[in-house]
């Protein structure tokens, strides 16, 4: 079958997470709690750091974006799950596919550069307390959400196109809830040795030097937070780094397991069950374990709160007025 002709109207079969039948209602319930959970979260964290001037800091303009991103990367994925669960279908075009493939790895890679360049943003405030204003200025904050965007952009694009040039045959069935790019690669009836190996080292520079990037920063930060002689400090410098590392240790043990393990030592649905993990646990998790126990975000809920309150006030008591 050649590339661009046949395989283009093909349709792929997402199996979803289990074979049973009698699991999807539980399935189904589970998602679509997980997604209204990481909207509404991601959300809030977004209209809480705008409406409010006291989060108008490099921290919160990075968090923002990040929960921006975490929006659209479950978007990709869940909402066509639930749909296909629903309507007892496991259809997806081939347009579809690639299409979903497109922006999950998009937002996968900005996910990875968000986490870094947050760590990035904590190494400079502990470690660089003084000149850290100077040195992360609102330019360079939108200057790096601008080159991780870019950046995600190409590489998503460069990996759309190594999966359009291979070609599909007659088994068409993605033992995964999405198009997962591994997944799809080994369906291939043509030869994917360099699209595997493209889809490896990409990875390895991209997610890895962002990882690296992060081990760096938070190792000068640990150092750094050592050296600070009352106890009092060193908790309250510390905690704004545990629940950030509790994040970055969750999504990149389980990415990583998904795609740098070899095929033989797991299942392909473990492999799909683990990347749960890292699509829906993890986007989800971020306003509560990163967030929402972040005293500035509870003080800022608080004034949005009473803001409301107060305008619910005003408009009842003008609308009594005759």
């Amino acid at each position: 079958m050649v590339p661009g002709n046949g395989t283009q109207n093909s349709e792929f079969l997402l199996l979803g997470l289990s074979k049973e039948q009698e699991l999807e209602p539980l399935i189904f319930g589970l998602f679509i709690f997980m997604y209204l959970a990481t909207i509404l979260g991601n959300l809030l964290i977004i209209l809480v750091t705008v409406s409010d001037s006291h989060l108008h800091t490099p921290m919160y303009f990075f968090l923002s974006n990040l929960s921006f991103v975490d929006i659209c990367f479950t978007s990709t994925t869940i909402p066509k799950m639930l749909v296909n669960i629903q309507t007892q279908s496991k259809v997806i075009t081939y347009k579809g596919c690639i299409s979903q493939m497109y922006f999950y790895i998009l937002f996968a890679v900005l996910d990875d550069f968000h986490l870094a360049v947050m760590a990035y943003d904590r190494f400079l405030a502990i470690c660089h307390p003084l000149s850290y204003t100077v040195m992360m200025s609102p330019q360079l904050c939108k200057l790096l959400v601008l080159i991780s965007w870019l950046i995600s952009a190409l590489h998503s694009l460069l990996e759309s196109l190594m999966v359009l040039r291979l070609s599909f045959c007659t088994d068409l069935e993605i033992p995964h809830f999405f198009c997962e790019i591994k997944q799809v690669i080994r369906l291939a009836c043509s030869d994917y040795s360099l699209s595997d190996t493209v889809m490896y080292v990409t990875a390895v520079l991209l997610a890895g030097g962002a990882l690296a990037g992060i081990l760096y920063s938070y190792s000068k930060v640990v150092s750094s937070i050592c050296g600070i002689p009352s106890a009092q400090g060193k908790y309250k410098a510390f905690s704004t780094c545990v629940s950030h590392l509790s994040v970055v240790s969750l999504y990149y043990f389980s990415s990583l397991g998904v795609y740098l393990l070899p095929a033989p030592t797991h299942s392909s649905r473990s492999s799909a069950a683990a990347s749960v993990m890292y699509t829906v646990a993890t986007p989800m998790l971020n306003p509560f374990v990163y967030s929402l126990r972040n005293k500035d975000i509870q003080g800022a809920l608080k004034r949005v709160v009473q803001m409301v309150c107060i305008k619910k006030k005003i408009v009842l008591g003008l609308k009594k007025c005759p």
